[in-house]
């Protein structure tokens, strides 16, 4: 059954906020000294946002854009962190060497708010 057609610019509009709020969080993290590894990493029926390294450190990034910064924050939940679990594991696997300190970090975006960014947002579940 086809979406009706009302919500397709609803649609459009949520995937082009999705984008803009990934490119900015790439920003934040590149000023920070990350170098970006991967853009929207998909396997295992799950996506990560951005996978970036700093040093030894190898972070797996969500992107939450929502009109404000708190509704972003919410929107991390333990399910979307286990989800992520599952695709980080797929990217290690690939990986020659396995980083020193793995982490999930989560980027928060809200209109006409710098982007906040919160490390380690919760636990990640690798095994």
């Amino acid at each position: 059954m086809r979406p009706a057609r009302a919500a397709m610019p609803d649609r459009r509009a949520a995937f082009l906020l999705g984008h803009d709020a990934e490119f900015w969080a790439e920003v934040l993290l590149r000023l920070k000294g990350y170098a970006i590894r991967a853009r929207r990493f998909r396997a295992a029926g799950a996506e990560i946002d951005l996978v970036a390294r700093r040093g030894t450190t190898l972070v797996f990034v969500e992107v939450k854009a929502r009109a404000d910064l708190d509704a972003a924050l919410a929107a991390v939940s333990a399910a979307k962190l286990r989800r992520i679990g599952r695709a980080a594991r797929a990217f290690l696997a690939r990986e020659p060497r396995l980083p020193e300190t793995i982490r999930c970090d989560a980027i928060l975006v809200a209109p006409w708010r710098l982007p906040r960014h919160i490390e380690a947002i919760g636990e990640l579940p690798l095994d």
